[in-house]
Parts: structure tokens; C-alpha cells; sequence
């Protein structure tokens, strides 16, 4: 029996031919500047990524320069993409699960630029198809979910005036940047923190790596009444040993960052009890179609998710991180979007809170408009 099936809307089944990707290097100024584990941070050295099809439709993508965290640095992350676009060029973007695994495995590495072709390819096609990235990501599960705030000041009373002025905007969860003072000092500050904040607020704590083993079982012991959600990465990624030792205490859920990667990260932590829970960072799975991955394994594996981006991205990244968090079945410790650190956004409207929450954008493809004016007044050779 010959079966022909025929589609009611009228062009769907037309490809959707890719002519160029194109690679941009933006430098985008952060509102402050933030300290993680030493560092200063003040600009967002990110690549963006621009997809055009034969009939002009546009898709965006973006990514981080992370040299502490991936390795990735903004020139890297332009000569990956570079290379990786000859794949892709005079394709058929409605194959884009093909195409983005084809990237996945065409390179080592270079998590940041796969994952930001892997965004403009979802936001190509579901701009043609009239279809949000989270449709094609399998669909929501949620509408929205609660963000969280960095605090990384280098006074603890800065940080305790900053959780005020954001709680009257509504953040009702917050991260505290640790790992960079001495130790008895971040304890001190947590505590002032929790105290200040009650204790019906969230409250989590980030080393970034920046602690010893011994401190940071002192950190772990001392905040055992704080209430922490969790601390993330105490101790350097390597040391998987330390990060079960943590675990073993029971006393604060260990949230696994640098250290994780992709699904085999995952399994090698949980298999040592090393963690609790993990921080999903889309750059370093290699996009939002490798992230939904690792979260399903977490979920079967009974870990925690949180979902995150680098500092600093703007909305073009923040909407496809909002997407998964708002896709993956098991996103119970927050979501951290970083578009809101920074002086100005690339779009024309920026993913804004809503009653607490983020709200996913339910636009065709990632939602948001960019404003390529913009990207051309911070956009560096």
C-alpha cells in the first residue's frame, strides 16, 4: 500500500538551505564588575554565531570565552566555528539534529562553539517552522522558572545591601560567591547573609574551584546551619576524591560544576558519590539538544539540576538556557541567566522577570530579537 502523507502548511516541506555562518566577536561591559574565586571580571568576551538561509531567515547562537572553566577563548571559539561551518554551509537546516551531531563529533573539545552553532540552528529552523526552541527540544514541562542572584562583593556588607535591593525587585534565591577570602571570613559572611535574608529565602554558595580540600571541609562543617541549598565546586575539578569526601559528610548537598562536562562526567561523579547535583552549563555539553542529554541522565540517575550560563551572556544564550530549564524534567535547584549582568543586552527584549520568575519565550525560534545594531557597536576584530 503506497501511503502519501501531505502537509497543510504550505512551505514546511521546503528546505530551508543554509548559505553562510558567520562568527562575531562582541565585547559586552558588564553593569559591575564581579569577582569568581580571584578573578575580575568586567567584560564579557563572547562569539556569537549567525546563520542565514537562501530565503534571508536568520538564526542566532551564542557563546562565553571560559579559559578557567572550558578553555575556550573568544579567538578559539571564532576559529571553531570556522572550521566547523563547511558542515553546515548549502545543508538543509530542517536536518538540524543531523547537522548539530555531526558538529558534535566532528571536533575535541570546543563545547562553546558547538553549542552556540547548535542555538542558531533551533532558532533558524523554528523561525521558519513557527515554532519555539522548546517545542523542538521536546516541549515545556514548565512556564517559567526561579532565577537566582550572584552576590560577589568584596565587602559583605555590599553583598547584604545588594540582596536587599534585588529582593524588592522579586529574586527571592540568591548564590554567594565564595572561595576568594579566607575561609573563617566566607563563613562569617554566609551567616551574616543568611541572617539578613530570614529563612524562607534560598541561598546557595559558589567556590568556583577556589577552595582546599581542608577548607572546604571547614566551610562545609561551619555552615551546616545556614541552610544551603548546596555549594557548588568547592574544590578543583580534578579532585573527585575531595568532592566525595564532602559528599560523605551529608552535611550540604555538593553541586559538581567545572568538573562536568558531558554524560560521562556525570557518571563518573555519581559512580564516586562525589555529588548531589550538577550545574548544566549548555557551552560545555555542547548546546541545548547535547544539555537535554545530560538531564535526562541526571534524571534517571535521581541528581539535581541546576541550569546556568557564563558570565556574561546576553539574552540571545539566556533564551535557549531558559529553554531547557523549562524543558528538562528535573531543574530543581534554580536557574541562573547572566543576561542581567551586563550595561546592555543585544536584543530589542530581553528575557525581563516576572512575579519572581522567568517567563520562556514562546516567539518562533529563541524568542528574542536581536538588534544587529548592537552586536555592531560591540563587535571587535
Amino acid at each position: 500500500m503506497n501511503i502519501q502523507i501531505k502537509t497543510s502548511c504550505t512551505g514546511l516541506s521546503d528546505p530551508i538551505r543554509i548559505c553562510r555562518v558567520e562568527p562575531i566577536r562582541v565585547a559586552l561591559p558588564l553593569a559591575k564588575p564581579m569577582l569568581m574565586a580571584g578573578v575580575r571580571i568586567e567584560t564579557a568576551d563572547n562569539v556569537l554565531v549567525r546563520i542565514e538561509a537562501s530565503d534571508g531567515t536568520v538564526g542566532w547562537g551564542e557563546a562565553t570565552s571560559a579559559p578557567t572553566m572550558t578553555g575556550d577563548l573568544a579567538e578559539s571559539l571564532v576559529g571553531a566555528v570556522r572550521h566547523l561551518s563547511p558542515l553546515l554551509v548549502d545543508q538543509d537546516a530542517r536536518m538540524h539534529a543531523r547537522l548539530a551531531r555531526r558538529c558534535l563529533h566532528a571536533m575535541h573539545g570546543n563545547g562553546g562553539a558547538k553549542s552556540a552553532i547548535d542555538m542558531a540552528l533551533l532558532d533558524l529552523v523554528g523561525r521558519r517552522m513557527g515554532v519555539s526552541i522548546v517545542e523542538l527540544l521536546g516541549g515545556a514541562l514548565r512556564p517559567n522558572a526561579m532565577p537566582m542572584w550572584l552576590l560577589g562583593n568584596p565587602k559583605v556588607a555590599d553583598d547584604i545591601e545588594e540582596a536587599r535591593l534585588k529582593r524588592a525587585e522579586g529574586f527571592r534565591f540568591f548564590k554567594l560567591k565564595v572561595g576568594i577570602k579566607p575561609v573563617a571570613e566566607e563563613i562569617e559572611a554566609a551567616a551574616l547573609l543568611r541572617r539578613e535574608l530570614g529563612p524562607d529565602v534560598i541561598l546557595c554558595a559558589d567556590a568556583n574551584a577556589g577552595l582546599s580540600s581542608s577548607h572546604a571541609q571547614q566551610f562545609v562543617r561551619q555552615a551546616e546551619s545556614l541552610n544551603l541549598l548546596y555549594l557548588e565546586q568547592p574544590v578543583r575539578a580534578e579532585d573527585v576524591p575531595a568532592m566525595q569526601a564532602l559528599s560523605a559528610l551529608g552535611i550540604v548537598p555538593i553541586c559538581a560544576d567545572e568538573g562536568i562536562a558531558g554524560t560521562a562526567e556525570v557518571l563518573a561523579h555519581h559512580q564516586a558519590r562525589a555529588m548531589s547535583g550538577i550545574n548544566l552549563k549548555l557551552m560545555k555539553a555542547g548546546g541545548p539538544r547535547a544539555a537535554m542529554r545530560v538531564a535526562a541522565l541526571c534524571e534517571a540517575l535521581g541528581l539535581s539540576i541546576t541550569v546556568a550560563g557564563k558570565i556574561a551572556e546576553s539574552s540571545i544564550s539566556a533564551s535557549n538556557t531558559l529553554a531547557v530549564a523549562c524543558a528538562a524534567a528535573n531543574v530543581d535547584w534554580g536557574l541562573n541567566l547572566t543576561h542581567i549582568y551586563l550595561a546592555e543586552d543585544l536584543v530589542q527584549n530581553p528575557i525581563r522577570l516576572h512575579q519572581g520568575n522567568f517567563e520562556r519565550p514562546t516567539g518562533p525560534g529563541n524568542g528574542v530579537e536581536v538588534d544587529e545594531s548592537r552586536v555592531a557597536r560591540y563587535s571587535v576584530p
